[in-house]
Formats: C-alpha cells, sequence, structure tokens
C-alpha cells in the first residue's frame, strides 16, 4: 500500500479521499524538516505548505517518492529541476485559496483607510476621536497590483464595484486588461497609484524587489499590500518609507521571517517598530487560510493529481 504524509494544516476531506484512494495517510501538520528525513524513503506521495523545504538533500532520500502536493500557491520551496529528474510530479493549488487572499488584501485596505484597528485601539484606552480618524474612500482611486495570475487577478475582481482604476503589471502575461483592469508597467504603477498591492511569487527576480529604489519612485504616496512573500519587501526600506512619508500606510500578511522564536534583536526592534504604528497592519500569514479555502486547495489538489485506487 502507497503511503502518503500530509505537512501542514488540511481539510479532512483531503486525508479521507487519500485514504479511499487505497493510501495509508499520516497526517503529521507538526512534522519537523529532520522527522520527514526519515521517513521519506518510504512515501509515493507528499503533501506540503510553506513550512518544510523540500530540497535536493531531501529528494535525494526519496526513493519512492512520484508526487508532491502543494496545499496553496507557489513552489519556491520545491527544487522542482531536481524532481524533474526523479519523474516526481509537482502540483500546486492556487485556485483554491486565490479568492480568500484577495478577500484578505480588500480587508487589510479598508482597514487601513479607515482607521478599524487604531481606532478600536484608542477606544480600548478611552479615547474617542472621530475628526482624526477621518476615513479615505477606496472609490474613484488608482490600484497598482504587482502580479497578476490568480491571486492578483482575484483582487482586482473584487475592486471592481469599488468604481477603481486597476494598473496591472505582470512580467510574464500581457493581453489581460480590460474596462477598469489596464497592463501598465512599474513605472506607471509608482507614478499613478494611490494603492500597491503585490501578488507574487518569491523569485530572485522578485526577492526584495520593494527596496530603496521602489519606494522612492513612488509618487502619490500609496498603501502598500503584501500578502504574497514576506522577502519580496525589504523591511528596512519599509520602515525608512514609513518614517520618510513615502507611503500612507503597509499591510503585511507576510514577513521575511515568520518564526518568531527565532528573530534576532534587529529583527525584533523592526518588528515592534511596525506594530507601533497605527499605519501599519500585520497578520499571521492567514490570508489563504480561510475555512472555504481550505477545502477548495484540497479538492483542486486532488482533481490535478488524478489519483486512482490502488
Amino acid at each position: 500500500m502507497k503511503k502518503v504524509i500530509i505537512t501542514g494544516k488540511a481539510h479532512p476531506y483531503l486525508e479521507e479521499e487519500l485514504k479511499r484512494r487505497g493510501y495509508t495517510v499520516n497526517y503529521s501538520p507538526e512534522i519537523s524538516y529532520e522527522e520527514l528525513v526519515t521517513e521519506i524513503g518510504e512515501l509515493s506521495g507528499l503533501v506540503v505548505t510553506t513550512r518544510i523545504p523540500v530540497n535536493r538533500q531531501l529528494l535525494e532520500k526519496a526513493s519512492r517518492l512520484e508526487w508532491i502536493g502543494r496545499l496553496g500557491s507557489g513552489l519556491e520551496l520545491i527544487d522542482l529541476s531536481y524532481a524533474a529528474t526523479k519523474n516526481i510530479r509537482c502540483v500546486s493549488s492556487p485556485e483554491g485559496n486565490c479568492n480568500a487572499v484577495a478577500e484578505h488584501a480588500l480587508g487589510m485596505l479598508l482597514s487601513l483607510l479607515n482607521h478599524y484597528c487604531s481606532a478600536r485601539e484608542e477606544i480600548r484606552k478611552g479615547f474617542w476621536k472621530r475628526v482624526e480618524n477621518t476615513g479615505t474612500e477606496l472609490s474613484g482611486k488608482t490600484v497598482g497590483i504587482i502580479g497578476y495570475g490568480h491571486t492578483g487577478s482575484s483582487f482586482a475582481r473584487l475592486l471592481e464595484p469599488f468604481g477603481v482604476t486597476v494598473l496591472a503589471y505582470d512580467k510574464y502575461k500581457y493581453g489581460f486588461g480590460k474596462g477598469y483592469i489596464k497592463e501598465a508597467g512599474p513605472e506607471q504603477i509608482a507614478r499613478y497609484s494611490d494603492v500597491v498591492s503585490f501578488h507574487v511569487p518569491l523569485t530572485d527576480e522578485t526577492r526584495e524587489m520593494a527596496d530603496e529604489n521602489f519606494f522612492n519612485s513612488l509618487q502619490k504616496r500609496p498603501v502598500l499590500l503584501n500578502t504574497s512573500r514576506g522577502k519580496v519587501v525589504k523591511t528596512s526600506a519599509l520602515i525608512r518609507a514609513l518614517r520618510e512619508n513615502r507611503i500612507a500606510g503597509a499591510a503585511l500578511d507576510v514577513l521575511p521571517n515568520e518564526n518568531l522564536d527565532s528573530f534576532s534583536a534587529e529583527e525584533k526592534e523592526e518588528l515592534n517598530w511596525l506594530l507601533d504604528r497605527p499605519d501599519v497592519l500585520i497578520t499571521p500569514h492567514i490570508a489563504g487560510y480561510s475555512h472555504e479555502a481550505t477545502f477548495k486547495m484540497a479538492s483542486v489538489l486532488l482533481e490535478k493529481l488524478k489519483l486512482n485506487g490502488n
């Protein structure tokens, strides 16, 4: 009987369906890399999230592995080229949680524009500030979207009722502009956007894409959103941009390092500085983790793998 390990949080439907199709399933969302190394030689299938890197060292021990299923978007933690040499099929399921990410991005944006979180904290402290918390309407604004894949296009779709203009940039796509969605280059996004939202995978090209040069190019003091990968935004450059009033605020669902226990003194200082600001909103990488998305990611993964009973 073939064996699968699920290494991250997954809907019960995934385990149930894998068992129905003849697999022995070990649901181990807390398994460590070291523990996986000792077991991967027995596996026919592996389900991962963003927790464990599936590097060459791990794959070298995967003598029976037939497929790797990624819950969510992005395959950057998998050594795809080496997996291909071993005929290991790798699939992801961005269709399953792209709407959840888009809704989360929109919610964070509206919260920042209308001071929901900071006003709540002020009331908790006994302050009732109305004029100081005057909001900014999204309607009529220009929203720049960098990366127009599943999540970027889903975010754009949710923005339509607000009457915005979307300037979308994707280095590897074209011909998608229509109506309120305009294809644009980085220079146009930097010049005209009231909001800039990142929806890109982490690659050598996108690592620290939002650096000092990016922030210095911005013309309209936009709100920055990042629900993609933490290392897309250079934290020191973001802090400098906030200090120099180059952006109106930042909403981050991801950080370059998301293991808070491993933070250096500098990382702690930077995070505390950001958390102290009313114009910064940080959530713990939960944008794609709605209840509905958890099921849809499992369903999409199974559909793509096309596994038959054994």
